[in-house]
């Protein structure tokens, strides 16, 4: 069995986690070359994975350790608000119903001072409905190790961006039904919220996060902020169909 290794394999976890997801495979934490116990060994890997899958570094899902600390990986392949959207399904994989927001202003990392709230806020100028598309090569996901979760982008394989929301769906309690279909049948009929109560919670982390790379949160960048519904497995190919309220709908199709 692998062992937890203060120094990993950067480049030979990277190839495994791409080689996993390019086959639509999967293996236990075990089964890994290593397995990372820092941080930022894991966002190390998680880089050469994202460069090796040809990732764009300018759409990312932020997210928080179970140790609290805030990380981020980026979306791809990342789509954005296309009429017929198209990705590959995968046995195990799941859905996230979220609210993506699109920064007008770079946050830059402060070493001296924190981002309030209010200066999250000020740089975002639009909000959006959206889907993210979850799946590891890690069988276990993050259950057993956080870290080789991290290196496998957060297990994102793929983010459909739909139509633009108004910004009052960022303020803290906010929550409208949602209703989201997978071949015509109901997989969720709810209230949708995030899972601290405020969309901006994760990113407003992240930007107090002193130790992220400088080149994060730039001006344009399309971030994912958490999801409204939990993690909902998609069981067959097909359609997908969201309803946010009763006006902002989105359809993409899983193949």
């Amino acid at each position: 069995m692998t062992s937890m290794v203060a120094t990993p394999d950067v480049h030979a976890l990277a190839q495994q986690l791409y080689s996993l997801r390019r086959a639509g495979s999967q293996v236990a934490t075990g089964e890994l070359v290593s397995v990372p116990v820092a941080l930022q060994d894991a966002i190390d890997v998680q880089s050469q994975l994202s460069e090796l899958e040809g990732a764009d570094f300018n759409a990312w899902k932020v997210a928080k350790s179970p140790g609290g600390d805030p990380v981020a990986a980026p979306l791809h392949p990342y789509l954005d608000n296309l009429p017929r959207a198209m990705l590959p399904w995968r046995r195990g994989i799941k859905i996230e119903v979220e609210v993506a927001v699109q920064l007008c202003e770079a946050l830059p990392v402060r070493k001296d001072t924190s981002y309030e709230r209010a200066d999250i806020e000020a740089a975002i100028s639009n909000a959006y409905l959206g889907a993210e598309l979850v799946w590891s090569g890690i069988s276990e996901g993050g259950t057993i190790s956080f870290p080789a979760f991290l290196a496998d982008r957060l297990g994102n394989v793929g983010y459909v961006r739909g139509p633009a929301l108004p910004l009052a769906v960022l303020q803290p309690d906010s929550s409208n039904s949602l209703k989201l279909r997978l071949n015509g049948k109901i997989a969720f009929d709810a209230a949708g919220q995030h899972p601290t109560k405020d969309p901006l919670t994760w990113l407003w982390d992240y930007a107090n996060n002193h130790s992220r790379p400088a080149t994060t949160l730039r001006a344009g960048s399309i971030i994912t902020t958490g999801s409204l519904c939990g993690a909902i497995e998609v069981p067959r190919p097909g359609d997908v169909s969201i309803l946010l309220g009763n006006e902002t709908a989105m359809h993409f199709a899983l193949t």
